[in-house]
């Protein structure tokens, strides 16, 4: 199993920020710093989740390759193959159940009433994991059978740049930088938007080495 924590965070840095909301569109916010003191924890719950689910990368309906590496915990996973994409209860890859959330990924859900979105409870949780030249292109999520739900967006470890547009894929597209522990949530009138990310930059973090951590929460069914 790839462990993420590469050294111990220096107890006498400087304190964390105040998370603060940065809008991005009606229904879009962007929390600042908002996981940053669960981040540990996070980190933790990952590798819990990768070692009875490992990551792998999954093909598109087309017969591509994704670039980021992915798995998922909760009641339901997301996959992608031939067939196309889709939630399902168990990983085809091990033949057992997704593994539960960690607590700590729980507590992250909150996040969505902090956008304005009470009651948020998500069923799935897909991790994504991007190393250097790995980026995720401007797509929307309708896999999800409630379309009424937000959708959290977790950033641990190296900085991305996020892109968020509107319903059309047409729209005028705004990047957004995200660093370790932002969270974005868009739902509502946003909820259809297209977003990705921008290709993923060399680097190394404390906690993740050479790679950045994608949580994001949904509710599938």
């Amino acid at each position: 199993m790839k462990s993420f924590a590469k050294t111990t965070p220096d107890l006498f840095a400087e304190a964390p920020p105040t998370p603060s909301i940065e809008r991005l569109d009606d229904g879009a916010v962007v929390l600042r710093g908002f996981a940053l003191a669960s981040a540990a924890a996070l980190i933790e719950g990952v590798e819990q989740v990768a070692a009875r689910s490992p990551f792998r990368h999954m093909t598109t309906s087309g017969g591509g390759r994704l670039s980021a590496a992915m798995t998922s915990c909760g009641a339901f996973g997301w996959v992608s193959d031939r067939r196309g994409y889709r939630y399902e209860p168990g990983d085809s890859e091990t033949g057992r159940p997704w593994p539960g959330m960690p607590p700590a990924f729980r507590n992250l859900a909150s996040a969505a009433a902090q956008a304005g979105f009470a009651g948020f409870d998500p069923d799935s949780c897909l991790i994504n994991r991007y190393e250097p030249g790995a980026k995720m292109g401007l797509h929307q999520d309708r896999d999800e059978r409630d379309r009424g739900q937000p959708i959290v967006s977790v950033s641990l470890g190296l900085p991305i740049v996020f892109q968020f547009g509107g319903p059309n894929r047409a729209d005028p597209v705004r990047k957004v930088p995200l660093t370790h522990g932002d969270v974005v949530v868009w739902g509502g009138p946003a909820r259809l938007n297209w977003h990705g990310v921008l290709t993923l930059k060399d680097g190394e973090h404390p906690l993740t080495g050479r790679s950045r951590l994608n949580l994001t929460f949904r509710r599938a069914r």
